[in-house]
């Protein structure tokens, strides 16, 4: 998983958190929405993404 690639997902992960701490997302969107924060941020600390290996795309640049 590339550098890019990370700061995305954390990002996204960090927007999630903050919409559903300022109550703009909530119920079962908000819940949805967190696990796939909490995922990205998984993904982005073991720099690994599962579904990448299963699709063949690869963000990162090293061999």
């Amino acid at each position: 998983m590339g550098a890019l690639d990370k700061s995305l997902r954390v990002l996204v992960a960090i927007i999630i958190a903050l919409l559903y701490y300022l109550n703009v997302i909530t119920g079962t969107l908000a819940y949805v929405l967190m696990g796939i924060a909490i995922i990205f941020l998984i993904t982005s600390f073991i720099n690994f993404c599962p579904l990448y290996t299963v699709l063949g795309i690869n963000t990162c640049k090293r061999k």
